[in-house]
């Protein structure tokens, strides 16, 4: 760390001369792949009320956390696991529409977190950081957790790519060619839940789902081939990501919203151009 707070000094970016927008703009360097990486995988796959339930889930565990007395991210990420691989479970065995499980999942998961954080009388008002989210708050300990997640995640689309495109496509033929389409269904659950609940406190529940959606959304819009799509999906996420934190430094706006309204810019600059590269 000391190295990447050396170079950015040595700079004459004064933005940049502050550790925790240095710390900021390295996480944010983790995050923009991850989210990108995985984006295209919940577009494919028709998975983006999910993610957004799986946030409602890691509220849950944060409250869970906080009334226990444990730590709020650790409960969250277990929480949310558990929550990632009930809902595999039901969804395999349950002939109901994915849409209305995800529905029923989500509505449970968040009139939960609300019942834990109000219980007694509790203010909700100390759980409103994990709705906004601040990046800028992020710590190298944090950073740390982050690389070690990246790391993980792209080992993880190494060895597994092909099959989840295989079975987010067409599970039946996937089936048919012996892949364990619920067991590698069930592996993306939990790696997505793990990356969701890491991302809350820095990116805010609120803002969550359109980085986990907007940029995937907005690379299938230009692409043309499936390395195209995740390579575009993941520059899509990086600059929104970089200009997101410029735009709220210099405006001391949310540095998750931010970085929303830019994806959502990028998402509507490639609806309109899409015509032109299709």
């Amino acid at each position: 760390m000391n190295l990447w707070y050396a170079f950015w000094d040595a700079l004459p970016f004064e933005m940049l001369h502050w550790a925790f927008m240095q710390n900021a703009l390295l996480a944010l360097l983790l995050l923009a792949p991850l989210f990108g990486l995985l984006s295209t995988m919940i577009v494919t796959g028709r998975m983006s009320f999910f993610s957004d339930a799986l946030g409602h889930s890691a509220f849950t565990g944060i409250a869970i956390g906080c009334i226990c007395g444990l730590a709020p991210t650790a409960v969250a990420v277990a929480f949310s696991v558990a929550f990632a691989l009930l809902f595999s479970y039901v969804r395999s065995r349950s002939n109901q529409a994915a849409d209305t499980l995800i529905g029923g999942f989500s509505s449970t998961a968040v009139a939960l977190g609300i019942f834990i954080a109000t219980l007694g009388g509790g203010s909700f008002t100390k759980y409103n950081k994990y709705l906004i989210g601040d990046v800028l708050s992020v710590s190298p300990a944090e950073i740390g957790i982050l690389a070690i997640v990246l790391v993980a995640v792209a080992v993880f689309w190494v060895i597994f790519g092909n099959r989840l495109i295989l079975v987010s496509i067409h599970p039946q033929l996937a089936s048919s060619r012996g892949l364990k389409v619920k067991t590698t269904q069930t592996l993306f659950t939990v790696c997505i839940a793990v990356v969701v609940t890491l991302a809350i406190n820095w990116v805010g529940l609120l803002m969550l789902n359109s980085l986990l959606v907007l940029p995937a959304a907005s690379a299938r819009n230009v692409s043309k081939n499936l390395k195209q799509y995740h390579g575009f999906s993941v520059l899509f996420a990086l600059t929104a990501s970089l200009l997101g934190l410029v735009i709220s430094y210099h405006l001391g706006a949310s540095t998750g919203a931010a970085i929303s309204l830019c994806l959502a810019v990028i998402f509507t600059v490639s609806f309109v151009f899409r015509k032109k590269v299709s």
